[in-house]
């Protein structure tokens, strides 16, 4: 199946000599396990270096997000200023908005996976006969991408920010490190939603059309465009729990803003982390039963 591409199925040579390299890496005690280790950290600074090199990019996202989020600003605080806020104070919108300006980047809401086209291109063949989890290692580089993103992207934003408004300060200690916490977690629940929207490349020919899908989800219940709590609230609790794109944003900006308590709040994002990164495991192994090769 896969429309132009042809079919490939594992052959029993082939997946014979993905076990014998997978048996020549396989760790024959605790101390085996630290070059592994130190193979997905080294993995994870490529990632840091290398988004680190485009700068010219960088400034035009940070750009790109300052103004936004200028626009985002006027809006919310004239919701704030006609006294439907829905929970929120004007300082806690605004810090809302900025700080989730400079989540954008480092959750890499946007970001596409080179997975299509690698597998569009059939050199996913070569990355499946590597002794290397191809899920683990793209979550490494993304670990390395949103290191580097947490010290550019999020601050800038915030800095702007805090020059033009009265950002809110959070007033329990505690609130710090569970926001830093929250981030982890959306940044894992990101890196699952895209490596699934990616992943529906080995059965299909264009991945721009699981993308485009996935870009308006994102606006619509991340709570980028608007926070979630302005719904109705049946309707906003359902999609705070039940949708895996609020746990990217929502969550961790709530966090921040005192909004919500943090311990349901990083509850429901752990179990995502475990639901979806199970879930690419198992899409994964599917699709390396019956590999399309698209193009060629």
């Amino acid at each position: 199946m896969g429309g132009y591409g042809v079919r490939v199925r594992t052959a029993s040579g082939e997946r014979s000599q993905r076990q014998s390299l997978v048996d020549r890496t396989k760790p024959v005690g605790e101390s085996s396990y630290i070059p592994i280790i130190q193979m997905y950290f080294a993995i994870a600074r490529a990632g840091f270096r290398r988004y680190g090199t485009y700068r010219i990019a960088l400034v035009a996202a940070m750009f790109a997000n300052v103004v936004f989020g200028f626009l985002r600003c006027s809006v919310l605080l004239t919701v704030a200023g006609s006294g439907t806020g829905l929970g929120y104070s004007g300082r806690q919108l605004v810090t809302y908005v900025w700080v989730g300006q400079g989540l954008i980047g480092v959750v890499l809401l946007w970001m596409q996976p080179e997975l299509p086209e690698r597998i569009r291109s059939g050199d996913i063949v070569t990355d499946l006969l590597r002794p290397v989890n191809p899920i683990w290692r793209m979550l490494a580089g993304d670990l390395g991408v949103a290191a580097y993103a947490s010290l550019t992207r999020l601050v800038g934003p915030i800095v702007i920010g805090a020059l033009f408004f009265d950002l809110y300060a959070p007033r329990e200690l505690t609130t710090y490190p569970c926001f830093m916490i929250s981030m982890v977690l959306a940044v894992l629940v990101g890196f699952g939603c895209r490596f699934l929207v990616s992943a529906l490349s080995y059965w299909l020919i264009d991945a721009r059309g699981q993308w485009m899908a996935w870009s308006i989800a994102t606006v619509l219940l991340s709570g980028l465009a608007f926070p979630l709590w302005f719904l109705p609230h049946p309707l906003a609790l359902a999609l705070y729990v039940g949708s895996p794109v609020a746990s990217v944003l929502q969550l961790p900006l709530d966090v921040l803003v005192e909004r919500v308590s943090p311990g349901p709040a990083l509850a429901v994002q752990a179990a995502w982390v475990v639901v979806l990164l199970a879930g690419c495991q198992r899409l994964q192994r599917c699709a390396e039963r019956r590999l399309v090769v698209q193009g060629g």
